[in-house]
């Protein structure tokens, strides 16, 4: 199997990849709290940036406040900013949670579209809250492309794009169809869990024998930048002028 940048992907090692990932991640299923499509289209606006811990904090009191997509769509933007600030960037994202239930109303009868065309029309909405959306509530695979799913795919050298939509489109042609969804949130959980940004827990990784990154941070070939110590004040003063 190759990717979009035509690196050749051993299907073996793919496979094995799988089993692992089912292995270890069995409870494929998004952390946002939800009871609804409109539920989990907010949750995920207001994940951006910020953790699934503290959007579940938010949105307990935000959804009995506004209860569907016509409710959001009435709100008051202060007063939707007031629940949602601790999220952080609350105010764009009041803006597109208002602006999204707006044309849910307008266009959708107020209901969740189960289309990826139809949901990347949505104000805030792009192909990943999409994909969450449509594999987590109506059983549509899709690949979900965020942070860790983009450094974690590029470490097991499944991809070599940084692009979202690219790295999407990657995957989409190495994993089988039916575990889009299930796969793109179990990356997300080792991202987290092990796959950390910074400095990866490859001692304590089950793919590390199947990872070439993992391969250069164990041989001390790759890993976290040294920060440069700061110059003393004696250094950066300009020279004294003597007479």
């Amino acid at each position: 199997m190759a990717n979009r940048t035509g690196k050749t992907v051993d299907p073996r090692r793919m496979e094995r990849i799988l089993a692992l990932l089912d292995e270890h991640y069995p409870e494929s299923e998004t952390a946002l709290s939800h009871e609804n499509p409109v539920q989990l289209l907010v949750a995920t606006i207001l994940s951006a940036q910020c953790t699934d811990a503290r959007v579940n904090l938010v949105t307990p009191a935000l959804f009995r406040k506004y209860p569907d997509a016509r409710a959001f769509a009435r709100a008051n933007l202060r007063e939707l900013e007031a629940l949602i600030r601790s999220t952080g960037f609350f105010r764009s994202k009041a803006r597109n949670i208002r602006e999204c239930c707006r044309k849910l109303v307008e266009d959708f009868a107020g209901e969740v579209p189960p289309r990826l065309e139809d949901l990347i029309t949505l104000p805030g909405v792009g192909r990943k809250t999409a994909n969450v959306v449509l594999g987590s509530c109506f059983g549509i695979p899709g690949i979900t492309v965020d942070t860790h799913v983009g450094r974690v795919s590029r470490r097991l050298g499944l991809t070599r794009h940084e692009d979202p939509v690219k790295v999407e489109f990657d995957l989409m042609k190495l994993v089988p169809e039916s575990r889009w969804s299930s796969f793109s949130l179990q990356l997300i959980l080792h991202g987290r869990r092990i796959c950390i940004s910074r400095r990866p827990l490859c001692e304590a990784c089950f793919l590390r024998d199947l990872c070439p990154y993992s391969a250069l941070i164990l041989q001390g070939k790759v890993g976290p930048r040294p920060r440069k110590p700061a110059l003393s004040a004696a250094k950066t003063a300009p020279p004294r002028r003597t007479v």
